[in-house]
């Protein structure tokens, strides 16, 4: 029995654009309020699953929120690789900033349109046809797990129960399918979620003696902050993918919405912190609980430091097997080399490297700034050129590495 060549691969693109266009007709944006969810279109990845003949295993992360796995064996001994992308999609916005309907997956001059084009619709529509195009292509080593989960822009659900159910067992290194302009993201920045509570007195607007306004001390913690900021990117200077560590103030919230005459007796600011691989987590932290005690004692009010959510930075050799398939079948596939980039956020990636050990890349179709903004798109030709090298990288991968040589410790 031989191994197929990347020759024998082919490739669906009017398929892959199609169902695309399916994907983003679809608003996954998660909002029960609008009854909006990423379940129809988990069920259209099924559908299509099925219709490969793939046997798809369907499971809800949370009531109307599941997650869409399918593996295809390749009937030779071989290692796993994982294709991983998420049906969530941000909101729209306001439809008067675009000019085009954000569902209606319009094609115009090259590009298609809409909300989640890029992020992610057509990279999970392509590590499907991707998959796919091997399996047809032969009898290959290995396995492909294909995953397409929920809740990639919130608080990675899908990610954490696809590991905590055990589908990343066993799993050699995977490709995370974010739109990412032709580079091959190797390295991704950290985050940390932090809330800060400042607990003052209530008083009357008009008598701002008679109460503890702790709205002065988040503005003295805004400006802390500030300062910090520019002492660690002094410190650690500016990564080569990932530029600068940032700490942005993003929510202030004074408890329940509050008259304009009422000091509020308690107030939140919340910051969204992005680092580079050189920055201590836990030292960065007690740095900012430091600062926010000092801050409370000169403003006479309680302060406390709430972590909700840390996720470190994601550093892999660029010579790691995945990272050079994927180099070479972006060059055979393109006709120019790729460049070795980052990812300024986090993805789903982080996770599977954090919870799961999996070794893995960034690397798909789409403009690399424009998800989130109005008039998202991606060009049709990138769509199904990212497809190729999806099936040129997983082909070379799993025949060219034992499980032995691809899985890092």
């Amino acid at each position: 029995m031989t191994t197929p060549t990347d020759t024998d691969i082919h490739v669906d693109g009017a398929g892959v654009v199609e169902f695309t266009r399916a994907l983003v007709r679809i608003p996954t944006i998660f909002d029960p309020s609008r009854g909006l969810s990423e379940e129809p279109a988990a069920h259209l990845v099924a559908e299509r699953m099925r219709a490969f003949g793939w046997a798809p295993i369907v499971e809800e992360v949370q009531p109307g929120r599941p997650n869409v796995i399918a593996v295809i064996e390749g009937g030779l001994p071989g290692p796993r690789l994982l294709f991983e992308g998420h049906t969530d999609v941000v909101t729209e916005g306001s439809r008067d900033e675009w000019t085009v309907d954000p569902f209606g997956a319009e094609i115009i001059d090259g590009r298609l349109y809409g909300r989640g084009s890029a992020d992610m619709k057509s990279g999970v529509a392509a590590m499907i046809y991707a998959a796919r195009a091997v399996e047809l292509s032969g009898p290959f080593p290995g396995s492909i797990i294909v995953a397409a989960l929920v809740d990639e822009e919130s608080g990675m659900i899908g990610v954490k129960d696809f590991l905590a159910r055990g589908h990343g067992e066993g799993v050699d290194a995977a490709i995370v399918c974010e739109p990412e302009e032709n580079e091959i993201c190797c390295v991704a920045k950290g985050a940390i979620r932090i809330g800060i509570t400042a607990s003052g007195r209530m008083a009357h607007g008009a008598m701002p003696q008679m109460g503890v306004n702790p709205n002065r001390a988040l503005a003295a913690m805004v400006d802390a902050l500030d300062h910090l900021e520019k002492t660690v990117q002094k410190t650690h200077g500016a990564d080569h993918n990932l530029g600068h560590t940032y700490l942005t103030p993003t929510v202030i919230e004074a408890g329940t919405r509050q008259q304009h005459n009422v000091i509020p007796g308690r107030a939140w600011l919340g910051v969204d912190i992005r680092t580079t691989p050189t920055v201590d987590h836990d030292e960065l932290v007690a740095e900012i609980e430091a600062l926010a005690s000092e801050i409370g004692r000169l403003h006479e009010t309680g302060m406390d430091v709430e972590l909700i959510e840390e996720r470190p930075a994601v550093v892999l050799d660029e010579a790691h097997p995945i990272a050079a398939a994927l180099h070479d079948a972006h060059l055979a596939v393109e006709g120019t080399a790729p460049v070795f980039g980052g990812v300024p956020g986090t993805t789903d990636g982080t996770i599977l490297l954090r919870d799961g050990g999996i070794p893995n890349v960034v690397y798909g179709p789409g403009p690399k700034w424009i998800a989130h903004q109005p008039d998202e798109y991606v060009e049709v030709s990138d769509i199904i050129n990212k497809t190729k090298v999806y099936a040129k990288a997983a082909l070379t991968f799993l025949s060219s590495h034992s499980t032995a040589e691809s899985r890092t410790p």
